[in-house]
């Protein structure tokens, strides 16, 4: 039987001097465990969604309900390509970023990506708490995340650190994280 090695881990130095992206599905904790990985780096804290509807002036949900999707996914890859400016930053990406292939090139070049993997019994028991999700609103959340797992999944495979995202404080979360960074 043959085996894949797994993707190299950036070296110390390279995770000091790149921003750090962190990738997954909606409710995976990346806003929450980002503000605390920052934190504990002593880096800055950046979330695309906030830029983006500061950039646009109006919420997620509302540029999905006026423009659409893919108004939305243009505006998400210029605002992270702004944020991904070499300077060592902690940046929390919406849910549908690292699928676009231009902003996915952008991440693994220039940034060190960290994938957020959840359940997606976690992830709906997560997301239930608002709704201002777009993907979900009038749906089976569960349903949907279990929809959008099977098709993103093995795109976010492609980033070279997976943590998983449990129900447990979001401290494990950034502690796990730190060690698979090698800090």
């Amino acid at each position: 039987m043959l085996q894949s090695n797994p993707p190299p881990r950036p070296a110390k130095d390279a995770v000091a001097a790149r921003p750090i992206v962190l990738i997954g599905l909606m409710g995976a904790g990346k806003s929450t465990v980002g503000r605390r990985l920052a934190a504990r780096l002593r880096l800055p804290f950046v979330d695309a969604d906030n830029e983006i509807e500061a950039a646009a002036g109006m919420s997620i949900a509302d540029i999905f309900e006026r423009f659409g999707e893919a108004h939305f996914r243009d505006g998400e890859r210029r605002v992270i390509a702004r944020l991904i400016d070499g300077t060592p930053k902690v940046i929390a990406t919406g849910g549908g970023a690292f699928i676009n292939d231009d902003t996915r090139a952008l991440i693994l070049e220039q940034a060190v990506a960290i994938w957020l993997d959840a359940d997606a019994a976690v992830l709906a028991d997560r997301v239930k708490r608002r709704d201002t999700r777009p993907l979900l609103r009038g749906k089976d959340a569960k349903q949907v995340l279990l929809e959008l797992a099977r098709k993103r999944n093995p795109v976010y495979a492609l980033a070279p650190i997976r943590v998983s995202s449990h129900h447990a404080p979001h401290d494990q979360t950034v502690t796990a994280i730190l060690k698979a960074l090698g800090l």
